[in-house]
Parts: C-alpha cells; structure tokens; sequence
C-alpha cells in the first residue's frame, strides 16, 4: 500500500472514531450548555459522516480499500474513543484537541500526497484544515 493511501486510511479511521465519539458526547452532555453542546455535536457528527465518506471514496477511487470495522479503525487511529464520564468542558477540549491532531496529519498527509504527484488528494486535505482550523478556534473560543 502506497504512503498516501495509508495516510487516506488513517484518516478515515480517525474520522470513524470521531464519528462514534462525537455521537457518545450528543447522547451524553450534561449541564448548561447542554442545548449549545447537543446541537454542535450532532453538527460534528454529521460532518464527521460526510469527511468519512469523502475520504473512502477517495481512496477507492486510488485503488485502495478503506479501513471499514471498529475494531481495524480503533488500531489505526491516532485520536482515542470517548472514555466515558466526560464532563462538557471535557467533550469539547478533547474534540479541539483531536482535530488539532488531523490538522498535524493532515499537513503531513499533503506532502505525502505531492510527493506521489496527487493535487487532488493534496486539495482535499488542505480544504479539510481550512474547516477544522475554524473548528479549532471556535471550540477554544467557547472554552476561554
């Protein structure tokens, strides 16, 4: 397997396990901001679903296959699953920090992409950072 498709594959088991979390944190926040929260994780999630599926068929598209259990994605993904007991603040620091980490992978994924001479992987990612850049700075706004 090629490094760009392994790149694409961690990607895709990092957002199936983002996928499982963020849904763990929507069905579980408690507290104040529950509403606020509720809702952005189901937009999380939501998102998650689409990056997902976008990912896959792109590494279909390259002749790869995509990683596609829980139990092959938890042992190729970098981002942990939810651990349980998570109080909000907790939910939405961890969410910061997990995409903080794909935008890491995500700048070294666009060298391993431009390496093997694939803009339109490359592309990908680097729309993918924009968005989680964004996601970034309001999950820390929201946290002070």
């Amino acid at each position: 397997m090629s490094e760009r498709n392994q790149t694409l594959n961690r990607q895709i088991a990092n957002w199936t396990v983002l996928y499982t979390k963020l849904h763990h944190y929507h069905w579980n926040v408690k507290g104040p901001q529950f509403y606020t929260l509720h809702a952005q994780f189901e937009t999380l999630y939501s998102e998650a679903a689409e990056r997902l599926d976008v990912l896959a068929e792109r590494l279909l598209a390259l002749g790869g296959c995509p990683v596609s259990t829980l139990k092959d994605s938890l042992a190729l993904a970098t981002v942990q699953e939810a651990s349980g007991g998570e109080s909000a603040d907790q939910m939405v620091s961890a969410i910061a920090k997990d995409f903080t980490q794909l935008i890491v992978e995500l700048n070294e994924g666009i060298a391993v992409a431009e390496a093997e001479h694939d803009e339109p992987t490359a592309d990908l990612f680097i729309g993918q950072i924009a968005e989680l850049q964004k996601h970034v700075w309001m999950l820390n706004a929201y946290l002070g």
